[in-house]
């Protein structure tokens, strides 16, 4: 999966000015399905990201999760220098990842291990972890802001992880807090994905982020992060230790992890599967 130029985006602003209220909306409506097909978002918008689109994409999520309810809390700085939908390190689409012909299964590595880093069977339902497929994440070029090459090292940095279709995912536990009993911010939601930041920091530079592909994000949780988007980003949303954010859209979830910005291996045993 590679990226998208952002012609698509230059099209609907041209309509626009052009007084074409109904093409507009079909060209929204074409990048939400591409969207909601897995289609790559595009890699850069240079403009604000049109309303209705966010609205047109939150309404294809799930139903709302009963007894849940969100709420947010303050977000550090540095904030985000591009809109969080076209940012490569927020929103894992405008990467997208390829398949690693590395085996889709636990490894263990040698070396230290943090007590403390979040725990990957606690994302869905308890027992033995089982995956489907392996993949790598592409790299990106800050300077052309385009894609790289995928990642080699290491040499898996996305995995598919097999649940069942309409499974509660909930926010994998870890030794973090980010204070007033919150485990996780929300630096990005869309109605298929959602990106966890276990510090509070607006960026994925210290901290472990947690990207999540595959879901029926909670809708009332969309729309909180898009009015918290819209309003600067001072707040974003917050998450409790296993408080559910979404279903499974599908037979699999797609999942990545990052330490101070870099991707990590998510099949390591010793760092998110202790205990299998």
């Amino acid at each position: 999966m590679g990226c998208m130029g952002y012609r698509g985006w230059i099209t609907i602003r041209r309509l626009a000015e052009q007084g074409r209220p109904s093409a507009v909306r079909l060209g929204v409506l074409t990048l939400a399905a591409a969207l909601a097909l897995h289609v790559p978002l595009p890699a850069a918008l240079g403009a604000a990201v049109p309303r209705a689109y966010l609205s047109l994409v939150a309404s294809l999520g799930c139903a709302p999760i009963a007894g849940e309810s969100y709420s947010s809390a303050v977000a550090d700085g540095p904030h985000p220098g591009l809109p969080a939908i076209a940012h490569p390190d927020l929103n894992l689409a405008v990467r997208g990842h390829v398949a690693s012909s590395a085996p889709a299964g636990l490894v263990d590595y040698g070396g230290a291990a943090d007590e403390r880093a979040p725990q990957l069977e606690g994302l869905c339902a308890a027992g033995p972890p089982s995956f489907s497929a392996a993949y790598q994440v592409l790299d990106w070029d800050w300077d052309a802001m385009c894609c790289g090459h995928p990642i080699s090292d290491p040499p898996v940095t996305a995995l598919a992880l097999r649940t069942r279709h309409g499974e509660m995912l909930r926010v994998p536990a870890s030794g973090y807090s980010i204070g007033e009993g919150w485990e996780v911010l929300v630096l990005y939601a869309s109605a298929e994905r959602i990106t966890l930041k276990y510090t509070r920091e607006d960026n994925v530079v210290y901290g472990y982020t947690l990207h999540v592909e595959g879901v029926c994000v909670e809708p009332r949780l969309v729309s909180l992060y898009e009015t918290c988007n819209a309003e600067g980003r001072g707040r974003l949303p917050a998450l409790r230790e296993q408080q559910a954010f979404g279903r499974a859209r599908g037979d699999q979830v797609v999942v990545a992890i990052r330490d101070h910005g870099r991707f990590l291996d998510p099949r390591s045993r010793k760092d998110w599967w202790r205990g299998y």
